[in-house]
């Protein structure tokens, strides 16, 4: 029998505990996750704050990495952020976004070009025709320029429809008709020649508005503007999910040759006003404790209705696969969500699949599970 001293024994012991550590390491780096199960379906996506560019939080950070495998930008890369005055451009936090995308190996959108809310105030002051057009030119140039070769897709025109399917009287839509579209994608496509190019809208599923947007898009293309994709904004709650017609609108979309995204998906939890009209972001109501009944935490049954929402969102979204690019979250976790704020500020609400805490929820266990079957 060979005899092992105290220091060989310890030395043993270690290289034991080392090896069983690094198995640990190894099975955590190579369980499943969101990006890795649905990896031949479509990306999976996140919009990321200032702080998570600038990755002042560990957990967070590696929560982003580790389960998505696009991002966007919650608002970084909009008017006011990036444009704040004619001649002034701010790109330190966009810079980093781009840089932290490719340094991960993600998909990169720009999160938008054109859009009516959050401009800068030169341009709201803007009086002319040909001022807002040479402002249009500039920006898209400028910022789309920037970024050509780096960012992967640009919404370039966000949310230019009313609920009825007519066009927003926006900006630029009253100072340049509906041409301004056309304008836009001309521009974003001379600025960043390989880089995707999409129309981004809230409740685009529903047939009405639906139809607006099959006239919007088909009209850009018509024009010989190119046009890639269309994002489905999918800002929903947990009884008001449209199944059917989130279907028949990924088919009707698909139908016009274009990718079909869902681009800001969310579902809300919390009771919704009466008055609450699509996702325009200058609506607000009244605090009132009756509209925010969660401040302590979401009830398991409605964790249990969130999770079945999810799966039944999840089960269309595999069918139409081959006509999905994408599916990105608008936020990492709860605590980021925008819908903690909107439309009803200082709200408690649970709509991602992540908690405060970066922990899974029942949904985001379905939402897996759904891969395993």
């Amino acid at each position: 029998m060979k005899i092992i001293n105290s220091k060989t024994a310890t030395i043993i012991l270690a290289g034991v505990l080392m090896m069983s550590c690094q198995a640990k390491k190894e099975a955590v780096s190579t369980a499943p996750t969101l990006k890795s199960a649905y990896k031949q379906d479509f990306y999976i996506g996140t919009a990321l704050s200032a702080d998570q560019i600038n990755e002042k939080d560990a957990d967070v950070n590696n929560l982003i990495k580790s389960q998505f495998s696009a991002i966007s930008p919650e608002n970084n890369l909009k008017c006011e952020m990036i444009h704040p005055k004619w001649d002034e451009y701010t790109f330190d936090v966009a810079d980093k976004y781009v840089a932290y995308g490719k340094k991960n190996n993600m998909f990169v959108v720009g999160h938008a070009l054109i859009w009516h809310e959050q401009l800068s105030p030169f341009v709201l002051a803007i009086k002319s025709k040909d001022s807002l057009s040479m402002f249009m030119q500039n920006h898209i140039s400028t910022v789309a320029g920037r970024y050509k070769g780096k960012i992967d897709g640009w919404d370039v025109v966000n949310e230019a429809l009313n609920e009825d399917g007519t066009y927003r009287k926006s900006i630029f839509f009253e100072k340049l008709g509906d041409d301004f579209l056309v304008t836009a994608f001309k521009l974003a496509e001379k600025a960043a020649p390989n880089t995707e190019l999409y129309y981004n809208d809230f409740n685009i599923e529903q047939p009405v508005k639906r139809q607006g947007a099959i006239r919007l898009l088909k009209k850009i293309k018509d024009s010989g503007a190119r046009i890639d994709g269309v994002g489905i904004q999918g800002h929903w709650s947990l009884d008001g999910l449209p199944l059917k017609d989130i279907e028949e609108s990924i088919i009707a979309y698909s139908k016009l040759g274009l990718k079909v995204m869902i681009t800001e998906l969310d579902i809300s939890v919390l009771p919704v006003p009466e008055k609450l009209v699509g996702a325009n972001v200058d609506q607000n109501f009244e605090e009132d404790a009756k509209m925010n009944p969660y401040t302590n935490g979401v009830p398991d049954s409605i964790q249990v209705k969130l999770a079945q929402r999810y799966e039944d969102l999840f089960k269309v979204f595999l069918k139409h696969k081959d006509k999905i690019s994408r599916v990105t979250f608008w936020g990492v976790n709860d605590s980021q969500s925008w819908l903690n704020n909107w439309p009803i500020k200082n709200r408690t609400n649970y709509p991602l699949l992540f908690d405060r805490n970066n922990k899974t929820n029942k949904a985001y266990d379905q939402v897996m599970a759904l891969k395993k079957k």
